[in-house]
């Protein structure tokens, strides 16, 4: 299981009308209300959605909820190491985009803390973390390397949230959440090739110019050419490339658990 599985649990089918509708008036008012409150008030009204399924589903969501910790700990604990390193230049463009990507990665991990307590679980202690994964990579060190991995993380979760979608369409409420939270994760990785100066998508399986080798089985499988059991290149005169770069391609569960656990000492 991936973090992209806290959202893939159903609300019970014992819940009533009203209750629905006081978590979908919760998630309005949030959009029409400032920044700072929103992202105080974020984590209350989520963890008692959560708390909500979890009493229907028991351990099994405490584990996903868990899981999803160990790895939105290591996302959060990379952004912050590599900020507090000096390795991002002071003062750039990219300085700034990652204290914003520092900030929402801090907020998800407080979140699922949150969320476990309030569904009577304990949050797992962080671990500890091999952002070299065994002497592939030097991130805080070496400023190509940092943004490789970053670019890696923000287009695996991508990818990781399109392979989970199709596993919400009966949540309506959660659905909405991981669709928002999708969206900011295709920002960050749209952002992040900007400061690598390539293209905001991927074109074909092509992991982008400069990254390492192992970083390929992020990319594999986007050089797709099929959507809804249709070529796409017999109904459009779109070239290959064009087409690859018009569509996300989905990772599974192990995929993206393969990847993460790379960075995991």
């Amino acid at each position: 299981m991936t973090i992209f599985d806290l959202f893939n649990t159903k609300l019970g089918e014992s819940d009533s009308q009203q209750a629905i509708a006081s978590r979908r008036e919760a998630f309005r008012q949030m959009a029409s209300i400032g920044k700072m409150t929103a992202a105080a008030m974020a984590p209350l009204g989520l963890s008692a959605l959560f708390a909500t399924e979890a009493k229907a589903d028991g351990n099994k969501v405490l584990d996903v909820l868990n899981f999803a910790l160990l790895l939105e700990y290591l996302e959060n604990e990379f952004y912050i190491k590599g900020l507090d390193s000096g390795v991002i230049p002071a003062g750039s463009d990219a300085e700034k985009a990652y204290m914003q990507i520092s900030k929402h990665e801090t907020a998800h991990v407080e979140l699922l803390k949150s969320a476990i307590s309030a569904s009577g679980g304990e949050p797992i202690d962080k671990p500890g973390f091999d952002f070299s994964a065994r002497g592939n990579f030097w991130p805080f060190a070496m400023y190509d390397d940092f943004l490789a991995l970053s670019q890696a993380f923000e287009d695996t979760g991508v990818r990781a949230y399109k392979g989970q979608a199709g596993n919400l369409i009966s949540s309506g409420d959660v659905l909405t959440v991981a669709l928002q939270i999708h969206s900011v994760e295709a920002r960050h990785a749209s952002e992040v090739r900007r400061l690598r100066k390539l293209k905001g998508w991927i074109t074909g399986d092509e992991r982008g110019q400069g990254m390492p080798k192992a970083t390929q089985p992020t990319y594999d499988g986007e050089d797709n050419l099929m959507q809804g059991g249709l070529d796409v290149t017999n109904i459009t005169s779109v070239g290959p490339d064009g087409i690859t770069e018009a569509f996300d391609e989905p990772l599974t569960k192990e995929e993206v658990t393969a990847i993460a656990t790379l960075f995991i000492a």
